[in-house]
């Protein structure tokens, strides 16, 4: 499953405010996560498409569900427009 591109722009913006506003550094969120940091960093910059199985590793770094991180996002994109 790939998240459309209207949100993937979004949710990709949304996943690094969220990384940088808990003050975690690209390189450690990747590692502490299974994911690489060139792919994190190419998700966040909008050249990587993100896919649900990435956004499962990266809601988990969050401590959350995959729908618990998209209805944050989805909260966050109406209280802030």
């Amino acid at each position: 499953m790939i998240i459309t591109n209207m949100q993937q722009f979004d949710l990709r913006d949304y996943i690094k405010f969220k990384r940088i506003s808990k003050k975690i550094s690209l390189n450690n969120f990747a590692i502490k996560n299974g994911i690489t940091a060139a792919s994190l960093s190419r998700i966040e910059n909008k050249k990587y498409e993100l896919k649900y199985t990435m956004l499962e590793k990266i809601a988990k770094g969050f401590s959350m569900t995959p729908g618990e991180f998209l209805i944050e996002y989805e909260t966050y994109i109406k209280t802030h427009k």
